[in-house]
């Protein structure tokens, strides 16, 4: 799969957006024109007279007040939603799952999520719950993929085995890694502002019926009252333009992504009865008029679009449905017509694999959908090691967990091995003014010394749920004091800079805000490029068994040429001794401003120059991991294939 094309489509999609939300806006504004020129008339008796019979300004008032509506109710929901994830997920009623969850469900989900996030390179998100719906659905929220969230029904953990339930999470990884979340965020407001019309009209209705003013004898026509009392019952069917629209806006945005989610999940785990049990399990209950996907919550309907299955039945099925139906999707996904799952297979936390016959799985059955590499899917394999590996080590498990003792991970990731310890252990006690703390990390690097080398990155990323329970203050306080620690001894290693950019880019205050397009393409930003390229050139050449006569330009120009647009010479080829970090960090944060569809060739330039080997040494992976992080693209399969292929080795 292609992530960046997915990415460019959901930024086209979000115009789409504009364009439908604009039209919206115009037929809401000449409706309620309408109506009020025609209330106006009735006001007046119906009787029509002079060139200037509406008071001037009549109708720029209306569209003025209309707008205002509409933009204020779209600029308060947005800001409302200020906290992406975490505010769409307490919205549909969700509950944070802690990290430390003694529930064995909940672990189990936890597990799941960060097996995936393991494999795909990303921040491992954090989990809701939504306790109270007992139906299967789930969904994934949030601005970027730094501060995504995904959120699972309680009948989903209850009713699917570990292989659907995982086929699930895998979906919705497809939703972060695919850029559909931002676009789904923003869907929200644009929705909650064009239905703001009904609202407003609903109040108009009941003040109406409340209110009654004084009229003598010699009126005419209609009283207040009864204007206000009509003037609301238009205005609220005039509001279902917007729902009108706001259907239609789900249904252009949502359904194909769904189509390329599914195919998506089952790339991602290699098993189609993953993602195809749980729509089994969803058509089975739905047929049986039991709860399905449909969601109780009260904001449901506002949220539709983001869920899994349809959250609520549709009366009009076809070009408004927010959903493809679940046959088709079933048929895509194996190819060929399935059977729906009958209730009482599925009774709660009861559901075993073995209650799924065992359906071929026919790889031309995505045809109609969105093909799916295998060379780019996440290795769940690798994810699932890594967890296994952790879980073997209990003071890991058990620190990756909480807020505090993940800090403690990650000063005991900076320490080194041998007699330079002792030093750097009361350096972090002065820092942080934390005794126990430091003792804390002091302990917590001898188990992670045990661990093969290639662990301790994906052990940096299982403590993001845990340090993101941190306030922002104690976020900062935790990146300044890596910041000073790397600095005391006056210079910074590589492994210091990968885990401080991994870290800067994933807790600091720009972690949750989506980076902005600025660049079109990498010619814009050609000593940034060369300046990455050059770091790579030397350290692949410094860490791999290349050939004896390799050299950093050798290295350098092989990456070079996959990128001709740089226009990159020998000359440009940076030498050690003059690339310095703080220059990296500049560089990837302008480099972060490409436009999705940018970023591949520079990353294939990247792993050109690194040798372009089926597993790269983990010392340049490590560097490129960084880098993807960065650019907020997943690892590429050379990378992942780095931890997979040594995930329980030492070397």
């Amino acid at each position: 799969m292609n992530f960046f094309e997915q990415q460019h489509q959901a930024r086209r999609q979000t115009r789409t957006l504009v364009i439908l939300f604009a039209l919206a806006v115009i037929a809401i504004v000449v409706a309620v024109n309408i109506v009020a020129a025609v209330l106006w008339i009735w006001a007046q008796g119906g009787r029509l007279s002079g060139a200037h019979f509406y008071p001037k300004g009549f109708f720029a008032t209306n569209t003025v007040i209309t707008l205002g509506l509409i933009v204020g109710g779209t600029l308060i929901e947005m800001f409302n939603l200020r906290d992406g994830g975490d505010a769409v997920a307490q919205m549909a009623g969700g509950r944070m799952v802690s990290p430390a969850s003694q529930d064995l469900q909940e672990k189990r989900l936890l597990n799941v999520v960060a097996e995936m996030a393991l494999a795909s390179g990303i921040a491992c998100p954090k989990v809701y719950v939504l306790d109270r719906e007992r139906a299967i659905n789930a969904f994934a929220a949030g601005y970027t993929a730094n501060e995504a969230v995904v959120a699972v029904t309680r009948g989903a953990i209850s009713r699917l085995t570990r292989d659907e339930l995982q086929g699930v999470v895998a979906h919705e990884f497809s939703h972060i890694l695919n850029g559909d979340m931002r676009l789904n965020v923003r869907l929200i407001g644009v929705l909650f502002g064009i239905q703001m019309i009904a609202s407003f009209g609903q109040h108009l209705m009941n003040f109406g019926t409340r209110f009654s003013g004084p009229r003598s004898r010699d009126d005419k026509g209609p009283s207040l009252q009864l204007i206000m009392l009509a003037l609301g019952i238009a205005l609220f069917l005039i509001g279902y333009i917007g729902v009108f629209f706001g259907r239609l806006i789900k249904s252009a945005v949502s359904r194909q992504r769904e189509f390329l989610a599914d195919a998506s999940s089952v790339q991602f785990t290699r098993n189609p009865g993953g993602i195809g049990g749980a729509l089994r399990k969803i058509g089975g209950l739905s047929r049986e008029m039991k709860p399905g996907s449909r969601i109780d919550h009260p904001n449901a309907e506002q949220l539709s679009h983001l869920f899994l299955g349809a959250s609520r039945p549709s009366l009009i099925s076809g070009m408004f449905a927010t959903h493809p139906p679940i046959a088709v999707r079933l048929r895509r996904i194996y190819g060929k017509s399935v059977e729906l799952l009958d209730a009482p297979e599925m009774a709660e936390a009861g559901a075993t694999a073995a209650m799924l016959p065992d359906i071929p799985f026919i790889a031309s059955g995505f045809t109609e959908g969105a093909p799916v590499s295998a060379a780019t899917a996440p290795s769940i394999e690798f994810g699932r090691s890594i967890v296994e590996k952790i879980r073997l080590a209990p003071e890991l498990d058990g620190a990756v967990r909480d807020p505090q003792a993940a800090c403690a991970v990650v000063y005991a990731l900076l320490l080194e091995r041998g007699a330079g310890r002792d030093r750097q252990i009361q350096q972090i006690q002065q820092l942080i003014g934390d005794t126990q703390q430091a003792a804390l990390a002091a302990y917590l690097a001898e188990s992670i010394d045990r661990l093969p080398k290639n662990a301790r990155l994906p052990l940096l990323d299982l403590t993001m749920p845990a340090l993101k329970q941190l306030s922002d203050a104690d976020r900062a306080k935790l990146l300044a004091a890596v910041e000073r620690l790397i600095a005391a001894d006056n210079k910074i290693t590589l492994t210091e800079f990968v885990l401080q950019t991994i870290l800067t880019r994933r807790l600091d205050a720009r972690a949750g805000r989506a980076t902005p397009v600025r660049f079109a393409g990498p010619a814009a930003l050609k000593q940034e490029c060369a300046t990455l390229l050059s770091l790579v050139a030397h350290i692949a050449v410094s860490t791999a068994n290349q050939a004896p006569d390799e050299t950093p330009l050798d290295a350098f120009m092989r990456g070079a040429a996959r990128c001709p647009e740089l226009g990159l010479s020998p000359s440009d080829l940076s030498a050690v001794s003059m690339i310095r970090f703080a220059q990296v960090r500049t560089a990837l944060d302008r480099v972060n401003q490409l436009a999705p569809l940018a970023k591949p060739a520079l990353i294939k330039s990247l792993l050109a120059a690194a040798g372009e080997a089926d597993i790269l040494p983990l010392a340049t992976a490590d560097l490129l991991r960084a880098i993807c992080a960065a650019l907020e693209a997943p690892m590429p399969p050379a990378v992942a294939a780095t931890y997979t292929d040594c995930a329980l080795s030492d070397e």
